[in-house]
């Protein structure tokens, strides 16, 4: 279900990322399927003081080197979630990235999904490790794709009541960009597509669903927790179930073993 992996600069370039000539958005430039950040204020500036969230794992075996210590650049619980039951030590910080401007410079000059989910990782990961240079940096992101549509986290309940109205009855992607940020430069990236059919519910389970959601269907952008009642809104889920939650691990675990993280 992947559509880039690998290391080094080349990262990216296999069959499904476009090679085209450079092109500029808002600081970004797209060359060889990598994206270079032009302008390193936004990571440079000082973030939020935020405690970082330390989590040891929720194995008794200890796989894990202590250098370089792992950071997961992201406030989603269930990526940290994923992290925690694969047994891995790690801090979990979240970045202030502008996201909503990063997808719309994108959107406007043509960019796909997958290009643009790896610009959002990789400007979560930098933000975070220009604060923790010695670390290795985890960057995530996930964007739902209906046909030519980009959807957007609801900003309420009523506005999840469209998101699912949408998506009933009909087929989607969950683009989902990791990538791994050390020494000031993207050392590994990987996209994973899974693909998830939605019932064609009817009004009164949309109505019942998010009544016992609540507030909660405004955490994920299509609406739904996989983890959760959300999987009764699907026939058919296509990937690795991680991903589907944001975060493929398979393919960061085999990476991590090949940078010597984790034991092989």
């Amino acid at each position: 279900m992947s559509r880039a992996s690998g290391h080094g600069p080349e990262a990216g370039c296999e069959p499904g990322i476009s090679r085209q000539p450079e092109r500029k958005v808002e600081g970004w430039v797209q060359g060889r399927g990598e994206f270079l950040l032009l302008s390193l204020e936004a990571a440079r500036a000082p973030l939020p003081e935020q405690a970082p969230e330390t989590h040891a794992g929720e194995s008794s075996l200890d796989f894990q080197t202590d250098d370089p210590p792992l950071i997961l650049a992201s406030a989603s619980s269930a990526r940290r979630a994923v992290l925690d039951a694969a047994g891995l030590r790690f801090e979990a910080i979240a970045a202030a990235v502008d996201e909503a401007s990063i997808k719309e410079s994108a959107r406007a000059e043509g960019f796909p999904p997958e290009d643009t989910a790896l610009m959002l990782a990789e400007a979560k990961a930098r933000r975070v490790a220009a604060r923790r240079p010695e670390a290795l940096v985890i960057g995530c992101d996930q964007m739902l794709v209906l046909e030519d549509r980009w959807f957007d986290k609801p900003e309420s309940v009523e506005a999840a009541r469209g998101h699912l109205e949408a998506l009933r009855g009909k087929e989607h992607r969950l683009v989902t960009a990791v990538l791994c940020w050390r020494g000031g430069q993207r050392i590994w990236q990987h996209v994973a597509q899974p693909r998830l059919a939605m019932r064609a519910v009817s009004d009164t389970f949309i109505d019942a669903y998010l009544a016992a959601e609540g507030g909660r269907v405004t955490e994920s952008v299509g609406a739904y927790r996989l983890e959760g009642p959300g999987v009764q809104l699907f026939d058919r889920v296509e990937g690795e179930h991680a991903a589907v939650l944001g975060l493929p691990l398979l393919p960061l675990l085999g990476f991590l073993r090949q940078h010597g993280v984790l034991l092989r």
